[in-house]
């Protein structure tokens, strides 16, 4: 699947959906969805919560599109508006106050991404990074999906969260603590013998 940025869409196809043709409206969804969903979906970590904004954040998109100037991809103006939704929610005190009452949820990110019955389950090593991240807090996990996948800066982290760069930064800097941890098998002392 290809990054969200990386798509682009051909400027007839977009001309006739600012015009309102659904079937080109269903081209372009078909294009970006996939993409668009796996970002939510790992920044907010929870299926239900992911579905909701994914079919907010397609929503807003097909409302702005007619204020597309076409600045940059179509995918990384999308890519926008998905994080801004994800801000939202992970900034929200509802979900904060959920949050310290039912404890992180615990599912795998992948679980609900596959599309299609006939398509493979991802590798096992997949898995261990999936499950990884997935034992993150929500911020912690975005913070990491945000700068090292999406290449954000601390300062645009920092802004999408209402704070600073160092909050990014500390964030980060415990998140790869964690998920080192996660991966290193806990190196155990040398056993005594005796000669």
């Amino acid at each position: 699947m290809a990054k969200l940025v990386q798509i682009g869409i051909a400027a007839d196809l977009l001309a006739q959906a600012r015009r309102g043709d659904e079937h080109a409206e269903s081209q372009i969804y078909a294009a970006v969805a996939p993409a668009t969903f796996g970002l939510i979906r790992r920044l907010v970590g929870e299926s239900a919560q992911a579905e909701d904004i994914f079919q907010d954040t397609m929503m807003t998109f097909y409302e702005r599109l007619s204020s597309y100037r076409a600045e940059a991809p179509i995918g990384a103006w999308l890519r926008q508006i998905a994080i801004s939704k994800c801000m939202m929610y992970l900034r929200s005190p509802w979900h904060r106050a959920r949050l310290q009452i039912d404890g992180p949820a615990q599912e795998t990110l992948w679980s609900t991404e596959l599309e299609h019955p006939s398509q493979a389950p991802p590798r096992a090593e997949l898995l261990d990074v999936e499950d990884a991240l997935a034992s993150l807090s929500p911020t912690a996990r975005a913070v990491v999906w945000l700068f090292e996948v999406e290449g954000y800066s601390h300062n645009e982290i920092g802004r999408a969260f209402g704070r600073t760069a160092s909050f990014s930064k500390s964030q980060l800097a415990r998140a790869h603590h964690r998920l080192r941890a996660w991966f290193e098998p806990a190196l155990e002392p040398p056993a005594c013998t005796s000669i």
